[in-house]
C-alpha cells in the first residue's frame, strides 16, 4: 500500500500564491484572498505588501465554520473561471469558501480519460459528446458540479446529488455558462443515502462513483450526516448501485483527522470481488513562492484494470 500525494498543474485561473502563520495567499481570477489554513505552520515567503494587496480576508470565529468576509477593495458578486473546458461561477461564501476546491481538478483529470476510453471502446468509433452514452456517473455530495461537468464533458450521463437546493442551483448555472445545457445531467437535491438506496431497490446501476461527503451536514428534511457514522451504511448501499463491471470510484474526505491508509482500506472492502488498481494519499496544492505543498484534503481511488 502506497500513499501519494497528487496536485493539479493545469490551473490557469486559479494559483496558490504563498502560505505561513496560519494563513494562505490566493490568486481567484482577478481576484487575491486571504482565506485561514492551519496546517501553514511555517514563515511567509513574500512581504507583507504582497499580502496587503488582497481583495479580501477571511476572519475566522472560534466556531469551526464560522466567520466573515473583511473587503479591502470591490469584488464582484460573482465572476467567472474555467479549468480545461469548463466553466464556472466563483463567489465569497458565508463559510469562507469560493463555490470550488482547486486541489479536486487533480480528480477530474484523473477520471476523463477513463470515461473517454470506455466511451471509445464502446463505440468503436470517434466520441460523439452531443448524444448520451453508456457510461453512467453518480455523484453524491456534488456541490457546484465540477466533477459532474468534467465526467460530462466526457460524454457520461450523470446523476449529481446534493442535500442543498441553492448548490445545485449554482450547479445547474456552471452547467449553463460551460456550454453543456444539452448534456443529459440530472441533478438531484436529496438526502445521499436516502437516494442510493432508492437507487439500488430500482435496479440502477452506475460505472463510475464520486463521493465527497462533509464532515457533518443535513438532508433537505433535517436528516443528520455525520461521516465516521454515516460513511460505511452509505458506501455499503452504493455497492448495490455499482454496474457488474464499474469503471472508477473516487472517496475523498475533507477536514477530517484520518489517515489515507484507512480510506483506501474502506474502499478495498466496497470494491472486494471487483480486479482494479487501488490507489489512495493526499490531495495537495503548492504554493508559488516556496514551492511547499499543504495538504487539502484525503483521498482513496480505484479503477477498473489488473492490479499492478
Amino acid at each position: 500500500m502506497k500513499i501519494t500525494v497528487q496536485e493539479p498543474t493545469d490551473w490557469k485561473t486559479y494559483r496558490l500564491l504563498d502560505s505561513g502563520d496560519g494563513q494562505k495567499l490566493e490568486q481567484v481570477g482577478e481576484y487575491r484572498f486571504v482565506r485561514p489554513e492551519p496546517q501553514a505552520i511555517w514563515q511567509r515567503s513574500w512581504q507583507e505588501t504582497e499580502w496587503e494587496a488582497a481583495s479580501a480576508v477571511f476572519k475566522p470565529t472560534a466556531e469551526e465554520s464560522g466567520g466573515h468576509w473583511a473587503f479591502k477593495k470591490k469584488v464582484e458578486s460573482k465572476w467567472s473561471m474555467s479549468y480545461n473546458g469548463i466553466k464556472f461561477w466563483a463567489m465569497t461564501t458565508s463559510g469562507r469558501h469560493l463555490g470550488f476546491f482547486p486541489e479536486s481538478a487533480n480528480h477530474w483529470d484523473w477520471f476523463r480519460p477513463l470515461i473517454r476510453n470506455k466511451i471509445q471502446s464502446r463505440t468503436k468509433g470517434p466520441i460523439d459528446t452531443s448524444s448520451p452514452s453508456n457510461v453512467e456517473v453518480l455523484n453524491l455530495f456534488g456541490y457546484t458540479g465540477l466533477a459532474t461537468l468534467a465526467s460530462s464533458l466526457e460524454g457520461a450521463k450523470v446523476t449529481h446529488v446534493d442535500a442543498s437546493k441553492k448548490s445545485v442551483n449554482w450547479a445547474r448555472d456552471n452547467q449553463e455558462l460551460s456550454g453543456l445545457g444539452n448534456k443529459p445531467i440530472r441533478w438531484i437535491v436529496d438526502d445521499a443515502l436516502k437516494f442510493v438506496q432508492r437507487e439500488a431497490r430500482r435496479g440502477v446501476r452506475y460505472d463510475g462513483l464520486i463521493v465527497e461527503p462533509p464532515k457533518f451536514g443535513r438532508g433537505p428534511k433535517g436528516e443528520v450526516w455525520e461521516v465516521f457514522k454515516s460513511l460505511p451504511t452509505l458506501l455499503k448501499a452504493c455497492r448495490d448501485c455499482l454496474s457488474e463491471e464499474p469503471l472508477f470510484v473516487v472517496l475523498t474526505l475533507y477536514a477530517i483527522r484520518t489517515s489515507a491508509l484507512h480510506l483506501e482500506q474502506v474502499l478495498q472492502e466496497l470494491m472486494s470481488g471487483f480486479q482494479g488498481v487501488f490507489e489512495c494519499g493526499e490531495l495537495a496544492l503548492r504554493e508559488q513562492s516556496a514551492g511547499r505543498l499543504i495538504s487539502q484534503a484525503v483521498f482513496a481511488r480505484w479503477q477498473h484494470g489488473n492490479s499492478q
